[in-house]
């Protein structure tokens, strides 16, 4: 992604945690009026959310989307399964990829592409313990020697 008129709304910290990311796209999301004015303000969270495929469409479900402050009647369900919008031999691709074992679709970031409300899903692979602590451990390291570089040169 350029980082040219991006605006990021929302991220998902967990996935990178819990998966391999191998392959990432960008797909639009079908919302209402008020779910937009919300993800303007930043009220999502992706944590728990994973994507689906349902009769050729491509969905979106655990994802939660706050309620306009100032809406009325026409707020919907925080935590409806919503539509993304990708082009339909895509879709097929991606489902022929899920189906084989350990392969899941998972919302990686929301963010604004102009006045577009986009959705970046990952193909990922999810990542046994050993990976998990490996990561941790590395991360630990790096940031152990940032510390000791920055104490040097005081």
């Amino acid at each position: 992604m350029a980082k040219d008129n991006l605006k990021t709304l929302a991220q998902n910290k967990k996935a990178f945690h819990e998966y391999f990311v191998e392959e990432s796209m960008a797909a639009g999301i079908e919302l209402c009026g008020t779910e937009v004015k919300s993800l303007r303000k930043s009220q999502a969270n992706l944590k728990d959310a994973w994507c689906s495929i349902v009769k050729g469409e491509l969905l979106i479900n655990g994802m939660h989307i706050s309620p306009y402050d100032h809406g009325n009647i026409f707020n919907q369900d925080p935590m409806r399964v919503r539509r993304l919008l990708m082009h339909k031999r895509e879709i097929t691709r991606l489902f022929a990829l899920v189906k084989q074992d350990g392969y899941s679709l998972i919302p990686i970031s929301v963010y604004l592409k102009g006045s577009m409300v986009k959705v970046q899903v990952g193909l990922c692979k999810g990542k046994k313990l050993y990976d998990k602590r490996a990561d941790m451990a590395a991360k630990s390291a790096k940031r152990d020697i940032d510390r000791a570089m920055k104490e040097k040169n005081r």
